[in-house]
């Protein structure tokens, strides 16, 4: 079984010289072959770009800057945004940014067709406030309405769990990341992990 999380080793980063035995550089050898044909072939351009982006920015480029370099290097010009309410405003700034620097932007808001939550089978028990109209977050719209918009390259701001994964999933355009939403730790769900002196009981249980 494949543990790379819990290895203390690493050894693939510098190719050996031992390898530990769950390993799979070691135990899915055929597989890994296989699977790197497509940087030869349709996903040359986008592995090339996000290798040049990386050693050129590394460390000192924000996510803002590497988007925009890696879309440049793809040739992209125009930009789906898919945004959450809550982040209307750094959607903005972020949209601005993108025009300053010669890009066409398109964006769709989480809340976009104003459907109700019930009228996809959602129980009113299940709404923030339940008994008032409340909006689905709608990510395959999102997706819907940037990719006929001719989107080239999506950037998810601030989605929730779940509405992220419906967004890629119907998304033709590929989509890259810009921030993920944690309205409990600023939007920087890191901070779950680095502050494990607070937050390690509450999130491995009380027997833990």
């Amino acid at each position: 079984m494949t543990k790379c999380a819990t290895c203390g080793a690493y050894r693939c980063k510098e190719n050996g010289p031992e390898f530990p035995g769950f390993c799979p550089g070691k135990n899915e050898e055929e597989l890994i072959r296989e699977a790197i044909t497509c940087y030869e072939n349709e996903d040359r351009e986008t592995a090339h770009a996000a290798a040049e982006v990386e050693a050129t920015g590394y460390g000192s480029w924000p996510r803002v800057r590497e988007i925009m370099e890696f879309a440049n290097r793809l040739g992209n010009k125009k930009i789906g945004l898919a945004f959450c309410l809550g982040l209307r405003q750094e959607a903005r700034i972020f949209a601005d940014i993108l025009t300053a620097n010669g890009f066409e932007v398109v964006s769709a808001i989480c809340k976009t067709g104003a459907v109700d939550k019930e009228e996809i089978g959602i129980s009113p028990q299940c709404k923030v406030n339940p008994g008032q109209f409340e909006a689905i977050c709608n990510p395959a719209a999102q997706a819907a309405i940037l990719d006929n918009a001719g989107s080239e390259l999506s950037v998810l701001l601030g989605l929730c769990v779940g509405h992220d994964t419906l967004f890629i999933k119907h998304s033709k355009a590929p989509v890259t990341t810009l921030a993920v939403k944690d309205r409990v730790l600023a939007h920087n769900p890191l901070g779950a992990l680095y502050a494990g002196h607070y937050y390690h009981k509450k999130l491995m249980g009380k027997n833990k």
